[in-house]
């Protein structure tokens, strides 16, 4: 089947059709993650944010316009480098702001300034037409009696343990996907759990906070272990890749990674206290053997 010919112009002239390129990374950038999929609405009052990745913590979701400086309170005040933000003014007339800060679905006493009143009001009329139209619902206040009680064999979240730092995942550990864009420009759909590669082991250890805090008096939790593995191996799963991309560091990435530093003080609805397996077999380290879920 042979393509269409592209009409001429009104004039007669021909139509150059511009081949289509592939976005790309720059090598020096710090993040991987192309700019053009970070788009997103808030799950509160369904308005348009971006999301943008911080040194040593969890993405924050900015405001997409760039405010004036003189506008915003220093303690608000954000800027973009490199595709990594910052919470700090970087000395230019004008900044960002966290979404946060301007939410309508938020308490206004608590997390807005004065100066950014009317901003919030515009966002709130906005939320008031995206419901009108039924474009946007917002979500009800959960009932943790409705709550579907959750596998103790399969956490909804588990804790896992990657250069010895110790991560929150954000969804099951099995349904852990690859973040890498393929050829096709979606994202690879390899899960990082392999029967055919190296596992981590569950473990019964302490329940330590983060950044060499105590741990918490008589309380263990289980946590996925790849502290064995190589250094390779586990900084592959930090950057959530599959085999495949993480032999080929020029492929982008269009998702964030599900990895947040794990707090036992501010988590502690998702410690577990069994390992999370039916069958536990002991195990020479002392924890069980690869897998999850036998």
């Amino acid at each position: 089947m042979r393509p269409s010919p592209v009409p001429p112009c009104r004039d007669g002239s021909p139509v150059l059709a511009r081949s289509r390129r592939s976005l790309c990374v720059d090598p020096d950038s710090p993040t991987r993650l192309l700019r053009c999929v970070q788009r997103g609405r808030c799950r509160e009052c369904g308005n348009p944010v971006e999301w943008y990745q911080r040194v040593r913590d969890r993405p924050v979701r900015l405001h997409p316009q760039e405010l004036p400086a003189a506008a915003v309170p220093a303690d608000h005040r954000w800027h973009v480098s490199s595709g990594v933000a910052y919470p700090s003014g970087d000395g230019s007339p004008w900044c960002r702001l966290p979404h946060a800060s301007v939410c309508p679905a938020r308490d206004a006493d608590a997390v807005v300034a004065p100066e950014l009143t009317r901003l919030r009001r515009t966002l709130a009329v906005n939320t008031r037409r995206l419901v009108d139209a039924g474009g946007f619902i917002p979500a009800a206040p959960a009932d943790p009696a409705a709550r579907p009680p959750e596998d103790p064999c399969r956490p909804a979240r588990p804790v896992v343990q990657i250069l010895y730092v110790r991560y929150l995942a954000a969804r099951p550990l099995d349904e852990i996907q690859c973040v890498a864009q393929t050829r096709r420009r979606d994202r690879c759909t390899f899960r990082m759990v392999s029967s055919h590669g190296l596992g981590g082991v569950w473990r019964l250890v302490p329940a330590t906070a983060a950044q060499g805090q105590l741990a918490l008096p008589a309380e263990v939790m289980a946590l996925y272990d790849l502290s064995s593995l190589p250094y390779a191996e586990q900084l592959r799963w930090r950057t959530q890749r599959c085999p495949q991309h993480a032999a080929t560091p020029t492929a982008a990435d269009l998702a964030l990674t599900d990895w947040e530093p794990f707090d036992p003080l501010v988590h502690h609805e998702h410690v577990h206290r069994r390992l999370p397996i039916h069958n536990r077999r002991p195990h020479p380290g002392g924890g069980a053997q690869n897998g999850g879920w036998r």
